[in-house]
């Protein structure tokens, strides 16, 4: 999908994602395209503090500011940790230049990739985009088209404040 977006003309300032997509192919392939990146790894991910001695991200204790590290088979990085619903949470980040990136940098990265997961999260779960019974080209258009209407409508609901969460369960 990047090299789709670079072929358009589009030159992201950040690449975000999950833990399912950070593994080092995909890191190096944004870092060779001169991108930043902030991504979720697993608590099991192997970084070095000292070269040679390898730890799991879990294991570390990382400042609010995060903390340098050296990401194995990829390079420096910065490691970030956050707390949601006393879950730890861990995340890479990659600049391509060495600029200042602190705490108050990450939040406003990691709220944009927040709002991306919980997009993903309702298109799927409250709107059914994946659901259809249809096969041919047109019907699958008008339904991907009518769930991504059903996103805005919610959208728009939820800015009234008829509800505060877009949950299934809040909206049955």
């Amino acid at each position: 999908m990047l090299i789709d977006v670079l072929a358009w003309g589009l030159k992201p300032a950040f690449v975000t994602g999950d833990s399912w997509y950070s593994c080092t192919k995909n890191l190096k392939t944004i870092k060779n395209h001169q991108s930043g990146f902030m991504f979720a790894v697993e608590t099991n991910r192997t970084v070095s503090l000292v070269k040679g001695q390898w730890q799991q991200v879990q294991e570390l204790d990382i400042p609010d500011n995060g903390l340098d590290v050296f990401l194995k088979d990829f390079g420096k990085v910065t490691l970030f940790r956050t707390m949601l619903k006393d879950q730890r949470r861990h995340y890479v980040v990659y600049l391509p230049e060495e600029v200042p990136f602190e705490r108050d940098d990450f939040s406003k990265i990691h709220d944009q990739h927040w709002q991306i997961e919980q997009y993903h999260r309702a298109i799927k779960q409250v709107c059914h985009i994946e659901h259809f019974q249809v096969r041919s080209e047109q019907p699958v258009r008008n339904h991907i088209f009518a769930a991504v209407l059903a996103f805005v409508y919610l959208q728009k609901m939820q800015i009234a404040q008829e509800f505060m969460n877009c949950r299934s369960s809040d909206l049955t």
